[in-house]
């Protein structure tokens, strides 16, 4: 376990950073930032993209600070590991169809879109949900199969199977969690997930 990981949560303006670094701060990791700044981003050596709100507020905040640029460098580039929670997680999508076609990062492709769902199942999804693991490694090395996790959102991410690493049943399979190389994403919000979340917080900061 290495606790001396220089970890920046990214601040773009609609993130709910100050929850999202406390839960990591509980883990004992204390060399942690809250930034926007290219030079702090650079130096990280791990990366949390946190999110809440609509896609389209969230991508235009992040292009407004030059983030998208200094992130596809670190991220796709460098190679540097990225963890996306929530919206943080959708902007990794080509595209989102949140009130109108506004376009993401593209890290790995596939479309967000509506939850649309029976009037028995609620929209927005708010609450604990059990979630299917279909990839244990990394970042559900600790959590069992059918753990479950607090969501609250809208809206899905729809992408190819093969980079769904954990999906939950609300009606339709919604995918929970996304991986694809060094890129990581969760739907839910483990920092709101008691401790279930901090384990997988735990299992994210091993794995690097």
């Amino acid at each position: 376990m290495n606790l001396k990981q220089n970890i920046v949560i990214v601040d773009y303006g609609v993130g709910n950073t100050n929850s999202v670094s406390n839960a990591i701060k509980y883990l004992g990791y204390n060399k942690l930032i809250i930034s926007d700044s290219e030079s702090v981003i650079k130096n990280a050596d791990v990366l949390i993209l946190p999110g809440v709100g609509a896609f389209e507020e969230a991508v235009n905040n992040l292009r407004a600070r030059n983030l998208d640029l200094i992130l596809n460098e670190q991220v796709l580039e460098k190679k540097k590991p990225i963890l996306g929670i929530c919206v943080g997680m959708q902007l990794m999508a080509t595209l989102s169809e949140e009130n109108g076609i506004h376009n993401g990062l593209n890290w790995i492709e596939g479309k967000v879109k509506k939850l649309q769902l029976p009037k028995e199942f609620a929209v927005p999804h708010v609450g604990w949900n059990d979630v299917t693991v279909n990839n244990v490694k990394p970042i559900f090395d600790r959590n069992a199969d059918k753990s479950n996790f607090y969501f609250d959102h809208s809206y899905y991410y729809d992408c190819d199977p093969a980079y769904v690493s954990a999906y939950c049943d609300y009606h339709i399979k919604v995918t929970a969690a996304i991986q694809k190389d060094n890129i990581f994403g969760v739907q839910f919000h483990p920092e709101k997930s008691q401790t279930n979340g901090l384990k997988l917080f735990r299992d994210f900061f091993n794995s690097i």
